[in-house]
């Protein structure tokens, strides 16, 4: 039988944090849906493979490992583990630990809210961040120019935690860092867009990828695609057979 939520979860070089975090996330869901969690390696030079694999091993038989010949990035590491995915909806988290998973639960429950019927994007918002001050800085920048040339309404884009519809995931266009546009992206589709208040951790294990650059100005030709995209397409189109 299929699971109710798949859990996607993309990693590189997070050896020391795989482990932990897959035990979390049973922790959080066993018991209350039924589900699945896929690793995704990104292309890891360390042993982030076979960390999953002792994690599957001793017990978390809901883990599934997916691996990257070479590394292709974030936004290619969820859309390979969505596509392999047996649930009609999809959880992400970030592979560094700071996300909570308990928050998947709170996020379901918003999905299980009559008043959000057909909202099919349901974003964290890290209302206290734990990092350090330039990652801070970096996001805020990268949330205000994101939301101000976008005007997609969510205060925390580049949030890792979230829960969205498999089959309307995979309609929208594909592209590099295209995760950190999924809400400009499902309003373009249609969708309303729900963002409810998570916890937000300190790494405590492992290197962060990310900084100012690769926050802000690596997705900068992303950001006038996603402009474009929003300029040319008119969502709500109903289309009857008679």
């Amino acid at each position: 039988m299929a699971p109710d939520l798949s859990v996607v979860i993309p990693v590189c070089n997070e050896a020391e944090n795989v482990g932990p975090l897959a035990r979390e996330i049973a922790e959080a869901l066993r018991g209350r849906v039924a589900f699945e969690m896929i690793f995704v390696d990104d292309g890891s030079t360390d042993a982030t493979a076979e960390m999953a694999r002792q994690a599957r091993a001793a017990g978390l038989g809901e883990l599934r490992l997916l691996r990257h010949s070479d590394r292709r990035g974030q936004s290619a590491a969820v859309h390979s583990g969505v596509r392999a995915a047996r649930a009609s909806w999809i959880g992400t988290l970030d592979g560094d630990g700071q996300n909570d998973p308990g928050d998947l639960v709170a996020l379901l429950a918003a999905r299980d809210d009559p008043k959000n019927a057909g909202v099919l994007l349901f974003m964290g918002n890290r209302t206290a961040r734990r990092d350090t001050w330039l990652r801070r800085l970096s996001s805020r920048i990268a949330n205000g120019v994101r939301g101000g040339l976008l005007g997609d309404g969510t205060p925390d884009t580049g949030c890792g935690i979230k829960i969205f519809q498999r089959e309307a995931f995979l309609q929208l266009p594909a592209f590099d860092h295209m995760h950190r546009f999924l809400p400009a992206l499902f309003q373009r589709a249609g969708s309303e867009v729900v963002s409810l208040p998570v916890h937000h951790r300190p790494r405590t294990r492992g290197r962060s990828k990310y900084g100012l650059h690769n926050r802000l100005w690596v997705g900068i030709v992303d950001l006038f695609g996603v402009m474009w995209l929003k300029a040319r397409y008119r969502s709500g189109l109903v289309v009857r057979e008679e």
